[in-house]
């Protein structure tokens, strides 16, 4: 029989680069990775999508903009304004709040405040910690991140990008 895991608060691998923690990866589990986040004020993910993995997203603190459904059209700005075929629009979720992706699904989050939010997340099949590993690494070179690069990462991780990631001011 093998062991569980326990964790005290803030406990994790640090992913550099990327505001998250590890708390169960790949080495851990065959089935998912976990992940604690902070989401600073002005951050967009981008609208994406994976063909073969499944997400799960718990708000802690703070609000974000939620979304996790096929639109009527893929545009290739704003996600915000997105509608799906039966009227599902973009959520303002708040601590409690929860959206699961399942696979193929076109999803995002931002986080449109003044303050920064937290949420936990899951991921299977598990693994995702190397993409995020990637990404810090390609991010934190300094200077502007190289979009080829970043392009070519999320492809070999089954990440299909529908709309632009952006750090910035909130909206």
């Amino acid at each position: 029989m093998t062991d569980g895991l326990v964790l005290p608060p803030g406990a994790g691998r640090a992913i550099q680069g990327a505001g998250m923690t590890l708390k169960v990866g790949a080495d851990q589990s065959g089935a998912w990775s976990a992940f604690e986040t902070e989401v600073t004020p002005g951050f967009d993910v981008g609208a994406h999508l994976h063909h073969n993995a499944e997400e799960f997203f718990y708000i802690l603190d703070g609000e974000l903009d939620l979304l996790a459904f096929e639109p009527r059209a893929r545009t290739a700005g704003d996600w915000q304004s997105w509608q799906s075929a039966s009227g599902a629009r973009v959520m303002r979720g708040g601590p409690g709040s929860a959206m699961f992706v399942p696979a193929g699904c076109p999803h995002a989050f931002a986080n449109p405040g003044t303050a920064p939010a937290r949420m936990l997340f899951l991921v299977s099949p598990p693994g995702h910690e190397r993409y995020l590993d990637e990404i810090g690494e390609a991010i934190g070179r300094g200077g502007p991140p190289d979009p080829a690069a970043i392009a070519e990462i999320r492809a070999r991780h089954d990440i299909h990008q529908l709309t632009p990631m952006t750090v910035g001011r909130p909206r």
